[in-house]
């Protein structure tokens, strides 16, 4: 299948396949998402993590702060580790996500792509601790960045997702079963982006 765009410029084009995404942009209008973007970056903790990788531990070419309820463990972490402690915005935002995706989230993993070198290689968010089908809520503060998405049985057949500022996707159904996701490098210069997806860990 060849490759489009599931969201044009301005609005969202016909083909989004309802039962693996929804699409919600203007979460936040500008002002606030530029707030939030710079806050975020300035305050979070971040840290540029090690990843298992086949049969190599690889740097993560992104930097990453994970949140959550007291009793719940940073599975994307080789060790496990306290989560930070849940701030105002992250809170608000939280809520905001789960009024629309209908799931009260108990952790948030926040990713920060500096530049157009930072990103996200292939990958379903397949844990068990996530469960079988998971619901998550992702929203994105700065710059547009494309998420691809491929199915595992024929990788032809693949979206490409323009996820504005300000913008909530949810990612639900046989997502991370029978597809999987990425945001890739570009070699057009790009500025800073913030990316929160909340999460059920069981």
């Amino acid at each position: 299948m060849e490759q489009f765009s599931l969201f044009k410029e301005a609005g969202q084009s016909a083909g989004l396949p309802r039962e693996l995404l929804e699409y919600h942009p203007g979460l936040f209008d500008e002002q606030e998402s530029e707030f939030l973007l710079h806050k975020f970056i300035a305050a979070s903790p971040w840290q540029q993590k090690v990843q298992q990788m086949y049969d190599k531990e690889v740097i993560t070419p992104r930097l990453t702060a994970w949140y959550a309820d007291a009793e719940t463990y940073d599975y994307t972490s080789l060790r496990r580790s306290a989560p930070n402690v849940w701030t105002p915005e992250l809170l608000m935002i939280k809520q905001k996500v789960e009024i629309i995706a209908g799931v009260q989230f108990n952790s948030v993993l926040l990713n920060y792509y500096r530049d157009g070198n930072d990103s996200v290689a292939w990958h379903s968010d397949n844990e068990k601790a996530l469960g079988k089908r998971p619901v998550i809520g992702s929203v994105s503060f700065g710059q547009v960045r494309c998420f691809d998405i491929r199915s595992k049985r024929d990788h032809r057949e693949k979206y490409s997702i323009r996820l504005e500022s300000g913008a909530l996707m949810i990612m639900k159904g046989d997502l991370q079963v029978g597809w999987e996701h990425r945001v890739a490098k570009s070699v057009k210069p790009m500025g800073a982006r913030v990316n929160l997806t909340f999460r059920v860990v069981i």
